[in-house]
């Protein structure tokens, strides 16, 4: 089912200050050389929140979208009281996106990452016939894998070999999804090259990453979903990052907010953390380089091995460019912080006996970060903390449904050359499958 809706928006690069029309998947700032990202500047200032039956759309005035997609969740905020107990926060909200049906959170992939698919799916026309390319190190794919099958949008995923245990679902995938994996060693780096090969072939379309719009803006419904339902915009938020385009979307909706003028006019703290022993972003940033340090390739894969928290590795994440995570922790007074696995694992056991539902890795990393901030007294009394869990309720979930795995259709070797990728999609998705599959009709989506 699709509902028609657009939103009204133009675009505009961070580095210039230059806007534009979105003429339909624009990533970059036309005619611009200096990497910067572009931002979505919407007509309308004052943000009308719909009701919960709209799902992640019932933020849709600042999401830039062309319809709305059958079966999204809204991330979900609630105050905290046993964590808040636990710690000695008076003031501590908890953004929660997974699967917690006692809290409205109804999330089928677990994961924050279903709030980028639904808008950056929904951004797409309804009559491009090109391949969708997403690379991911895990709950990205499981989620843009879910949405896609579900509204018969071609997709072509590129994950780490590894990552496949990560690809389970509650009903079959349909085969408008295809999966590609790396060589076994390979990393989420590896899975981008794949992606950024298929992308130059005719008939693929990149998703984008940290430059597309849609994932931006849908990711920062963490940001609408705390502060319309505190009242105000927090002081303090706290996330693991791994490519960091949470925490840029966390600081670009603060300032649309700041901009709607109802909910105060401050920039929360950004409060970023990496799990060791892979961290680039909080080695540049410690050293207070723009430019991410020197990492060689292979000490980069054996660091990524080692770390709990696996879709927390992107090797080439968007720090340095204007707009990215360097940008963003500047401009909130920012900081970064680091997390041992055990560390980790204890923030996680600590939250499922306080909160009574389990979560995911990273949003453990987060945890573990916040219990560090108030072990070192960092957080001032009274402060309102937002602690974004970007996944949770998988151990529930998975319990309370029989799963399906989604097997991959291609395996490459290490870094493949543009024609053995070439070679490999071959006929995967030709002109003619896309058309005979994608058929859409006024009452909705059908297959012939």
């Amino acid at each position: 089912m699709e509902l028609d809706h657009t939103t009204k928006y133009i675009l505009q690069s961070v580095h210039s200050g230059s806007t534009f029309p979105d003429t339909g998947w624009i990533l970059d700032a036309p005619g611009e050389q200096t990497p910067t990202l572009v931002r979505a500047i919407y007509e309308q200032k004052k943000l009308t929140v719909m009701d919960d039956g709209f799902g992640m759309y019932r933020f849709a005035d600042w999401l830039p979208i062309r319809r709305i997609l059958h079966g999204s969740s809204a991330p979900v905020t609630y105050k905290s009281r046993g964590l808040a107990a636990e710690l000695g926060l008076e003031e501590l909200y908890i953004t929660f996106s997974g699967y917690w049906p006692e809290r409205n959170a109804m999330m089928r992939t677990c994961s924050f990452k279903e709030t980028e698919a639904f808008s950056v799916c929904a951004r797409l026309d309804p009559d491009m016939m090109k391949v969708l390319v997403v690379a991911s190190a895990g709950n990205t794919a499981r989620a843009f894998a879910r949405v896609c099958s579900d509204n018969y949008i071609p997709l072509l995923l590129c994950v780490p070999r590894c990552a496949i245990r990560s690809l389970w679902f509650d009903q079959p995938i349909r085969d408008c999804v295809k999966l590609a994996v790396t060589a076994p060693r390979g990393d989420y780096f590896d899975a981008i090259e794949i992606s950024n090969q298929a992308s130059s072939l005719d008939g693929y379309l990149p998703e984008g990453g940290a430059k597309n719009i849609a994932r931006r803006d849908g990711m920062g419904t963490t940001v609408l979903s705390a502060t319309t339902h505190i009242g105000r915009i927090p002081d303090y938020y706290f996330q693991a990052v791994g490519s960091g385009t949470g925490a840029i979307a966390a600081w670009e909706a603060n300032l649309r907010l700041i901009e709607d003028g109802r909910f105060g006019n401050h920039k929360m703290k950004l409060v970023l953390s990496q799990n060791i022993p892979f961290h680039p972003m909080y080695d540049a940033w410690q050293a207070g380089s723009r430019d991410l340090l020197p990492l060689d390739d292979e000490v980069a894969r054996s660091k990524v091995e080692k770390i709990m928290a696996q879709v927390l590795s992107n090797r080439r994440p968007p720090f340095s460019l204007a707009g990215g995570v360097y940008d963003a922790l500047a401009d909130t007074g920012g900081e970064m912080m680091l997390v041992a696995n055990d560390e980790a694992f204890a923030a996680a056991d600590l939250f499922a006996r306080t909160e009574g539902i389990d979560i995911h890795p990273a949003a453990a990393v987060a945890t573990a970060s916040l219990v560090h901030a108030v072990r070192d007294n960092r957080i001032p009394s009274g402060s309102v903390v937002m602690l974004n869990i970007t996944g949770g309720g998988e151990e529930r979930f998975r319990k309370e449904n029989k799963l399906y795995f989604l097997k991959p259709v291609v395996r490459f070797g290490m870094h493949p050359s543009k024609k053995v990728v070439e070679r490999k999609l071959g006929e995967l998705f030709t002109a003619d499958w896309r058309r005979r599959n994608f058929r859409r009709k006024s009452s909705g989506v059908e297959i012939e």
